[in-house]
């Protein structure tokens, strides 16, 4: 580090007011998810308290849905802290300045579902027995004998009761089970019953609460956890609050403007490039229209600490229920990336559906990109790049089957240098080969299963890539740029090769690219269902727009 950098950095925070042995040493709260140990540790904090006495001012009950890692159990951590009137806490952010708020000590209960491995009953039933065991010991009020909802009930009453100050509710990962229950009915069914009763006591004990918040990765309704739940008013999607968690681009300038100044020296670019490189992989995500862009926090904070733009958020942790899901109703994955979709499919999840895109959305691997006031949809799309490298390449061997990957032809750079060079012969026997070692039971439809692997294939190697073109006579299966090269692509299931090819002259689907300076190369392939593989492919290059 250099020490004009560090005399920056020494200036900017003593401007901020902190005070540390090394100055120059700014801590950043990696994986550190309590207020308090935050504070009075010295860690960076991002003022949120601005939204947050918005929040606490303007309602009683609330919801939240943001992705994992996106700042919700800090959130919930600040609430904490701030209906504890721990005060000393708040000093120099924005809601130390607010004179209606009341620093009083209210009773929290502080539920916290992130903990635990949700594979049976047994495990949330203990998981909400021994929080309410630890309440009713804490307010003298002991009650095992009842139902998990009404020894609730019983703990808000008590609470509110022996302290004379209404109960605040703090709810972090309430989805955690269903969502781990994902693929077993039975189970999930188990869960939600059980849920739904617990949470019933926000409902019937208005008059002892003075604040609840649920927060979580998905919002399942319907017959589901909320059902009852109609006093829970669902900000996830609200204009107000769509900065409540996350790092905005202002707030990335102004909080952390000395590591920004580091990335970029070490990284050998200006402020402006490593600000825009910044936006690429990490801004994008989007929780109403018409707003600003979301940073996701966990990506950046990595990012400044490491020195190095990486795939932070996606590595810690595997989307498996997405798969699941993907999988189960066999959708094409690139059509998902430009779904449409209404406010009510984004807002809850049902069960039964078989709609993978809510849980997809809300989980963050897609995100609003645009929104169609006359018909009242969105359109949505991948964030940022972290996300759509990360969901491809996941998805990639949950699509594919190799018996031995140490030997394996499938390798990008392979392909890559095939489609890069205009080698589209090797290219397709690579294919052959990838298709060969696919299982029976993993395919189910198999024209559908042929496409997904192509697009993904196609975008792992990084190439501009769009399925389903539109033309004024058609629709192209698959269009793949390069530098050199434009390949437009038909596919065919039981056909023949020469209906594709013939398919792609005769409606002229080459014509929108005709000005473009690439070389165009028609590519009909067609896949047989009995072998399971490509029967034939064959390709034609034409230099018409030379």
């Amino acid at each position: 580090m250099s020490s004009e950098y560090q005399k920056k950095v020494v200036s900017l925070q003593r401007q901020m007011g902190l005070t540390m042995e090394n100055t120059f040493l700014r801590k950043l709260p990696i994986g550190v998810q309590d207020f308090e140990s935050l504070r009075n540790d010295g860690y960076l904090y991002v003022d949120k308290t601005e939204q947050i006495h918005r929040l606490i001012s303007t309602g009683r009950y609330y919801f939240l849905s943001r992705p994992r890692r996106f700042g919700k159990s800090m959130l919930i951590s600040t609430l904490k802290a701030l209906f504890e009137g721990k005060r000393e806490l708040f000093e120099g952010l924005a809601i130390a300045s607010k004179p209606d708020f009341k620093w009083a000590k209210h009773p929290v209960l502080h539920l916290d579902l992130n903990t635990n491995k949700y594979d049976r009953q047994e495990v949330l039933e203990q998981k909400l027995g021994e929080s309410l065991s630890q309440w009713e010991l804490q307010f003298e009020c002991p009650r095992p004998d009842l139902p998990f909802g009404m020894r609730f009930e019983n703990v808000i009453k008590k609470a509110y009761e022996k302290t004379g100050l209404r109960v605040v509710i703090l709810v972090d990962e309430y989805d955690k089970p269903m969502l781990q229950a994902i693929g077993n009915p039975k189970l999930q069914d188990d869960f939600r019953s059980i849920l739904k009763g617990f949470y019933g006591a926000l409902k019937s004990m208005d008059g002892c609460i003075r604040f609840a918040i649920l927060t979580g990765v998905t919002k399942f309704g319907k017959v589901s956890v909320f059902s009852d739940l109609n006093n829970l008013r669902d900000i996830s999607m609200s204009r107000k609050y769509h900065d409540i968690c996350g790092i905005t681009e202002e707030e990335l300038k102004s909080v952390f403007k000395p590591e920004i100044e580091e990335l970029a020296e070490e990284n050998h670019l200006t402020i402006d490039e490593c600000l825009a490189e910044m936006r690429r992989r990490y801004d994008g995500y989007h929780f109403e229209t018409s707003v600003q862009g979301i940073y996701n926090p966990f990506s950046v904070l990595n990012t400044f600490a490491e020195l190095k733009f990486g795939s932070y958020w996606f590595e810690t942790g595997t989307p498996s229920y997405l798969v699941y899901l993907l999988q189960k109703h066999d959708w094409n994955l690139e059509e998902m990336s430009r779904e449409k979709a209404s406010a009510e499919v984004l807002n809850s999840i049902d069960v039964d559906s078989t709609n993978p895109i809510p849980v997809i959305y809300q989980s963050g691997y897609l995100t609003i990109k645009d929104y169609d006031t006359r018909f009242k949809t969105y359109t949505l799309g991948f964030p940022n790049e972290e996300v759509e490298e990360g969901f491809t390449k996941y998805l990639m061997p949950c699509y594919i089957y190799r018996k031995d990957d140490n030997k394996s032809p499938f390798l990008i750079d392979n392909f890559v240098n095939d489609v890069e060079s205009g080698n589209t012969e090797q290219f397709v026997k690579r294919l052959r080969s990838l298709f060969a070692d696919t299982p029976y039971e993993l395919v189910q439809n198999l024209e559908n299963h042929y496409r997904n692997v192509v697009w993904l294939l196609f975008k792992l190697m990084g190439f501009y890539t769009q399925a389903e073109y539109h033309t004024s006579d058609g629709r192209i299966d698959m269009v793949v740029k390069t530098p050199k090269y434009c390949y437009v692509l038909e596919f065919k299931l039981d056909g023949t090769a020469e209906e594709a090819l013939a398919q792609i002259q005769d409606k002229n689907y080459t014509l929108p690219f005709a000005i473009e300076d690439q070389q165009i190369v028609r590519i009909g392939i067609n896949f047989d269902s009995k072998t399971r593989n490509i029967d034939k492919c064959l390709v034609s290059s034409h230099a018409e727009n030379s």
